[in-house]
């Protein structure tokens, strides 16, 4: 006997959960959540720097591997992803982001060219923002206090932390109280998801509060083979069960797909939506001719500034041993100390080709020797710090593909990290100027020497091959199935998040966005989950009334 719900959500990540939690809550609606991914109740996700003794190798990461890069000698890197309810947000680092207001406002400029427009501008996205947001701190024009997704200042701060910071202000940056409030220029602590030494995911914040709803039905272990259509319009989900057992489940109204960046567009590609020729070479009918399905892949490429420690400081083996003992313990009677640290707690933003323009570099102090899984070896583990420095709008677009018509192969990757000349030099300079604070002010009294890039050779050139040889995701893959202007022919979606082409289907992930945004995702990504829902019930703003 067949099921049938009200809407169908297909990813439990952070806009999906988000989106399954409001259309049960304010839509009245009967929805079904499938996450192919597991539960996010495990301790050592729950606690802020849990993931860092996962990261490496964990079921709860997805770890989608590259095609060879020709760019970087043919490298092979990873992407990991969340495999968890909660998505993203139930293994990341926890960064509270949203971007800046210019990266919106570029959104509605892109989509002014829909004849049903609706609102992209940072006047509109900010109502989302604040409605989804419990901050712990503030509350102003910038910030919601009373949102389900908690919002803190770290819980601990580590000494090599505020060197930092103090060191970057000496190379003559502001000092920035809120990433998320009047600019983005400067140096300062970031906010996390998460209180009292426990993350805030979307699972948390959103699905966790309605275990008990019965209009709401959440499956895990669900993987999603395909999007059915009949007649121009979505109808039904096919997926696979945990004991291999394949399902049709039914839909009276819009299914949202949200299976993040790498894995929406390959259900679009196995359900028959995008570029015809591709699908045509893996013996699936093209329902629908979108050519830009998996073209435009985004993401922030980061690299590692790294130093070796001259004394005790950090975070260097604080998580083995009896220092791990000693912080639980800490922790348990007092509710305080590391454990309440996501691993670093410091970052900034500058622009070091032209200080005045907007920051082109995001970059956080880790106070260890922080490298990718892929790098492991390479350095010896001792006392350290690293800073990782981000390119904030890269120019950089690479793809996914289909490996095969098999649901269960992984899709082709290739994100073409620092592809783009403009990329290559804004990483260099970047790497430069932190080369420098490692080596400057408080910090600088405190660091032996940095051992990446490191000398003789500090050219231009050199410094490219040391990016190119250390750039890793970070880890915020956007744009594959992008919304765009009505006469766009590789625009996937229009500006109320609806795939071209078919009815009843909508894209509510990090696909969706026209360009990344400079900063960390997961809140973007949230508030799709919320505008989507907006548009669903019939609540949202006309360009022509903003």
């Amino acid at each position: 006997m067949s099921e049938t719900f009200d809407h169908i959500v297909i990813g439990g990540g952070a806009s999906g959960c988000v989106a399954a939690s409001r259309l049960v809550t304010d839509g009245n609606r009967r929805v079904l959540l499938l996450e192919a991914g597991y539960s996010h109740h495990h301790p050592l996700l729950d606690m802020p720097p849990g993931i860092f003794k996962m990261i490496n190798g964990s079921k709860y990461m997805t770890y989608h591997h590259t095609v060879p890069q020709p760019h970087l000698h043919d490298r092979v890197h990873d992407i990991p992803q969340g495999n968890v309810l909660g998505g993203g947000t139930s293994v990341n680092a926890q960064v509270y982001m949203r971007g800046r207001p210019s990266d919106y406002d570029e959104w509605e400029e892109i989509l002014r060219g829909n004849n049903e427009g609706a609102s992209w501008g940072w006047s509109t996205v900010l109502k989302h923002f604040r409605r989804i947001e419990g901050n712990n701190r503030l509350s102003n024009e910038f910030h919601g206090s009373d949102g389900p997704l908690l919002v803190s200042d770290p819980g601990y701060v580590d000494d090599v932390s505020r060197w930092f910071v103090q060191s970057v202000q000496e190379m003559g940056e502001p000092f920035n109280p809120d990433f998320n409030g009047t600019a983005q220029r400067g140096v300062g602590f970031y906010q996390f998801m998460n209180r009292a030494g426990k993350r805030s995911s979307a699972a948390y914040a959103y699905i966790e509060p309605l275990k008990n709803d019965k209009r709401l039905t959440v499956r895990l272990r669900a993987a999603v083979s395909r999007i059915n259509v009949e007649n121009g319009r979505a109808v039904s989900v096919t997926y696979t069960d945990e004991k291999r057992q394949e399902h049709t489940v039914f839909s009276k109204g819009d299914i949202v797909l949200s299976a993040g960046a790498l894995v929406t567009p390959k259900l679009l590609m196995l359900s028959g939506i995008g570029p015809a020729a591709h699908l045509e070479a893996h013996g699936i009918q093209t329902l629908v001719d979108l050519p830009g399905v998996g073209q435009n892949l985004i993401d922030h490429p980061e690299v590692p500034v790294i130093s070796v420690a001259n004394g005790p400081y950090g975070y260097y083996r604080q998580g083995v041993g009896w220092r791990m003992l000693m912080n639980g313990l800490h922790f348990k009677l007092f509710g305080s100390g590391r454990i309440l640290s996501t691993g670093f707690e410091a970052g900034a933003f500058i622009n070091p080709i032209d200080r005045d323009a907007p920051p082109s570099i995001q970059a956080f102090c880790v106070p260890i020797v922080y490298l990718d899984r892929d790098l492991l070896k390479v350095f010896d583990d001792t006392y350290g710090v690293t800073i990782t420095t981000v390119v904030a709008k890269p120019k950089s677009r690479g793809y996914v593909q289909l490996r095969s018509a098999d649901p269960a192969a992984p899709p082709l990757v290739s994100p073409h990290l620092l592809q783009h000349a403009d990329d290559m030099a804004t990483m260099v300079a970047g790497q430069r100027f932190f080369r420098d604070v490692l080596l400057s002010g408080p910090l600088g009294k405190r660091v032996e020497k940095v051992i990446a890039p490191a000398g003789p050779d500090l050219s231009d050139e050199a410094m490219a091959e040391h990016c190119r040889r250390f750039v890793k995701t970070n880890y915020h893959p956007a744009s594959t199935a992008r919304m765009g202007a009505d006469g766009d022919p590789m625009a996937v979606l229009d500006a109320r998040l609806r795939v071209r082409g078919i009815d009843n289907l909508r894209v509510s992930d990090l696909s969706a966005v026209p360009n990344i945004n400079a900063g960390n995702t997961t809140a973007p990504a949230m508030m799709l989950g919320d505008r989507c829902v907006d548009f669903i019930l019939g609540v949202e703003q006309s360009m022509a009334t903003n």
